[in-house]
């Protein structure tokens, strides 16, 4: 960790916040995180066995993400010096690869677009928008279930797409920072337990929960801090609370921290049974509540509120990088 990455991490939280990915911009470019998949997706093409053993499986997943982190690696450093050697442009370069690969205000649209959806259009309105950021089934949400869903994904991903992203940066450098969202988007695209990946996305899914296991715990200690802002001390104690008690029950090692700590201090109860796309996933259809004694009925507002925390969240984050670059 150096200054000048506290500094580049400050300013591009600064403009991922209030600009974000602009529609136009990623119409004409392809975004980097599309760049990615396509070198996932390459690699799968030459190092598949379609007729392998589970251990060759096994074996060509690993060297796949390897490679792919070590090149990005490479790739990170190489581009780091070259920033370093243009002064104040090579620095606001630099801010701007960090702040496109954060995630703060297009997490906030999306989950935004499922409240006014439900507000505007009604149950229908509320699944078109939420199909959007989640896999599962939704058409046999009702409203509440629209509402977990939403609230689910803005916690997970305020952990997955600007926590964890901040962090790796923050330590290593866009080194780091290209590593991490090479591990979570394969981890996102062979991580899945289906029966082709089982075996090749294994190392992808083992090392996205390695790499998030400290995030998801400091997102869910950020929320803490949210409410406490937000909502009083009572409201942070009982998100503390129910994050240490419930965390460990949900299926992903790391989810369930910041999952739990929303539910928590929402006073809701998240998780629960779910289905996805072609049926239950696992256990998915027996998954434990979080918080079971929390309001199960909600509706748009809580959205609001999980929304109005999260924001006060992003300022708690963005207020410790300054400190630790004024120290």
């Amino acid at each position: 960790m150096t200054e000048s990455h506290l500094v580049i991490l400050a300013l591009a939280l600064l403009l991922d916040r209030f600009v974000g990915d602009p529609d136009w911009l990623w119409r004409r470019f392809p975004h980097p995180v599309v760049w990615f998949g396509k070198a996932i997706s390459a690699g799968e093409k030459a190092l598949y066995p379609e007729n392998g053993t589970p251990g060759q499986r096994k074996r060509a997943g690993l060297l796949l993400i390897a490679g792919l982190v070590l090149a990005g690696w490479v790739a990170a450093s190489f581009a780091s010096k070259v920033f370093g050697l243009f002064g104040s442009i090579g620095l606001a370069a630099e801010v701007l690869v960090v702040a496109v690969l954060l995630a703060q205000k297009s997490l906030s649209d999306h989950v935004q677009t499922v409240r006014d959806g439900l507000d505007t259009q009604g149950i229908e309105g509320g699944r078109a928008a939420v199909a959007m950021i989640v896999g599962r089934d939704v058409k046999a949400l009702d409203q509440s279930g629209v509402c977990r869903a939403a609230i689910e994904s803005l916690a997970e991903n305020a952990s997955d797409g600007v926590v964890a992203p901040a962090l790796a940066y923050m330590l290593f450098g866009l080194p780091g920072l290209i590593a991490y969202k090479l591990i979570n988007t394969a981890d996102s695209m062979i991580g899945n337990r289906s029966d082709r990946y089982l075996q090749f996305g294994w190392a992808s899914a083992r090392l996205d929960d390695v790499a998030n296991f400290v995030p998801a715990r400091v997102t869910g200690l950020l929320a803490c801090a949210a409410f406490a802002w937000a909502d009083g001390r009572a409201a942070a104690e009982r998100s503390f609370r129910i994050m240490r008690r419930d965390a460990k029950l949900h299926k992903s090692p790391n989810a369930g921290w910041p999952e739990a700590a929303f539910a928590g201090g929402l006073d809701i109860a998240l998780g629960g049974p779910r289905t996805y796309a072609g049926g239950a996933k696992g256990d998915a259809a027996n998954a434990p509540w979080l918080n079971p004694d929390g309001a199960k009925r909600l509706n748009g507002a809580m959205i609001g509120r999980a929304l109005a925390t999260y924001d006060k969240m992003l300022w708690v984050m963005f207020g410790a990088v300054l400190v630790m670059a004024a120290f």
